[in-house]
């Protein structure tokens, strides 16, 4: 048996795809995820199928879309016998490396209800070791460090509040000691004593909110070299176009971008700063990035790694005044994926332009690895696209979710809008023109043109878009029905015993 090779899988946290090619890709330098792009497969038209956090990293763990996992919250539990990439790669004989977090919220039955893992959904989901524990609210082996280096640590959030009277200032910690740093020399330092073969997960929290940087990633991008968000009118025309939008618009405002400014006003001025702040956040990550990519051509293992790397979900960052990433627009979903096979060298540098989703990625490291996905997967092995091939009947179309409500604290949504949380709930259907809205709870849908006004315009009530509308809703439910769990779909109890078939 030929000897296992490495997989490096990175997660960057709420980072948008337009950071490398589009609106905003012109206002900042990411060198090192440029220059993987160019010895890699880029793939431009992929999309995250769930947000928030926890629900898109289900996701993207278990190949699973939401409506499967059912982890559709942060916070709601996670069933512990869901395969995923994780308890799969232990078949083919890896342990898997956590350095970092999966915010998975443990399934209660498996726990004591006095266990402590069940007050907190940034818990590990099963299968992984967890090396380096690099949470948003925890952190505790990154806080340690920070003590130990003399810094005064206050607790989550203030440790991420700017240490100045400006959202711009720097963070109290110097770059040399920041979460991204302190992950990746953590890292650089396992890998170097670890034997080959190893499978490490590595998750950034960076550029997620609170939007703080340390100098001199505070100030390093230019505020006035921004496009302004993408924008169709004020924010109380984007409250009144939809009976979501209004909700959206109050839950997560600009000035929750950033902690402890609560007073700060959405001006023009006051947004670029925080979108700047955000993409010097980005600029760190691609630093740190580069570090990796360095250690293991400097080992000697570069080209014996598979590298993925992409984001759980993205960031609306003032597009149609709303901020976070619970909306249904494609600025929360687009999110890059970069993917270099060490025996894919005629591909490298080319740009895949057919819809991919995050529930994809589990099944491309597993058939990496000689390991067939489970049936319970969704999503399907990219490693075609990496040998220079379109597999036959790919997608035509992208699917995602998101769960607004809350079964325990009521919503915003659901106190606004009169919903249970078992209606607040909405699908997306992108099939390269239009995008489809589909609401739960009697909300009336969205229907985007992309050859018209884009998510500017919602042209769902119009006649000359019934068709359009009805055909997208159609293929909608299809999707559903043809992606209902699967974990004994191919199989069949027969008179001859247990036999498993093929769609």
């Amino acid at each position: 048996m030929a000897p296992r090779r490495n997989v490096l899988f990175v997660v960057i946290d709420q980072m948008r795809a337009d950071c490398l090619h589009g609106a905003l890709a012109d206002a900042v330098d990411l060198p090192n995820l440029k220059a993987l792009e160019r010895d890699a497969v880029s793939f431009r038209n992929h999309w995250s199928v769930a947000n928030p956090c926890g629900p898109s990293r289900a996701s993207l763990l278990t190949g699973q879309y939401a409506m499967n996992h059912r982890s559709t919250r942060n916070g709601t539990p996670l069933p512990q016998d869901k395969p995923n990439v994780a308890t799969e790669a232990r078949k083919a004989g890896y342990l898997p490396l956590l350095f970092g977090y999966t915010d998975i919220a443990p399934d209660p039955r498996a726990h004591d209800p006095a266990d402590p893992r069940l007050t907190s959904y940034e818990q590990v989901i099963p299968g992984f070791e967890e090396v380096v524990e690099m949470r948003l609210e925890e952190s505790w082996p990154w806080r340690a460090h920070l003590i130990e280096k003399g810094y005064d640590v206050p607790p989550y959030p203030d440790i991420f509040r700017p240490n100045g009277p400006r959202p711009d200032d720097p963070a109290l910690y110097r770059a040399e000691d920041s979460d991204t740093a302190f992950l990746t020399d953590s890292v650089i330092r396992h890998l170097k004593a670890r034997p080959e073969g190893w499978f490490a997960h590595v998750t950034y929290i960076r550029p997620h909110p609170p939007l703080v940087a340390p100098d001199p990633y505070n100030r390093i991008v230019d505020p006035a070299t921004l496009p302004l968000p993408e924008r169709a009118g004020s924010m109380q025309d984007e409250g009144a176009k939809h009976p979501f939008n209004a909700s959206a618009l109050a839950k997560s405002p600009a000035s929750g971008a950033v902690e402890g400014f609560p007073d700060l006003q959405p001006t023009d001025e006051n947004i670029q700063m925080l979108r700047a702040i955000y993409l010097g956040l980005a600029v760190e990550v691609d630093h740190h990035i580069g570090r990796l990519v360095d250690a293991l051509k400097e080992t000697g293992q570069y080209d014996d790694t598979l590298i993925v790397v992409t984001s759980d979900h993205g960031e609306m960052l003032g597009d149609f005044h709303f901020w976070g990433k619970s909306n249904y627009h494609a600025a929360a979903y687009h999110v890059p994926l970069i993917i270099r096979d060490p025996d894919a060298s005629e591909t490298r540098g080319q740009a895949v332009s057919v819809p991919t989703e995050s529930v994809d990625l589990a099944p491309t490291i597993l058939d990496w690895m000689g390991r067939a996905a489970p049936d319970t997967m969704d999503g399907h092995s990219l490693l075609p696209f990496l040998q220079g091939h379109l597999p036959d009947g790919w997608r035509r179309h992208s699917f995602s979710e998101l769960d607004f409500g809350d079964p325990v604290a009521p919503t915003r949504w659901q106190t606004d809008l009169g919903l249970r949380a078992d209606e607040a709930g909405l699908c997306i259907l992108r099939d390269g023109r239009y995008t489809l809205v589909h609401f739960n709870g009697g909300l009336p849908p969205l229907l985007f043109d992309a050859d018209g006004a884009g998510e500017a315009v919602n042209i769902a009530a119009r006649p000359e878009a019934q068709s359009d509308l009805l055909r997208l809703t159609r293929a909608m439910l299809d999707h559903r029905m043809r992606h209902a769990e699967g974990l004994f779909a191919r199989v069949m109890v027969t008179p001859d015993g247990l036999q498993r078939g093929d769609f």
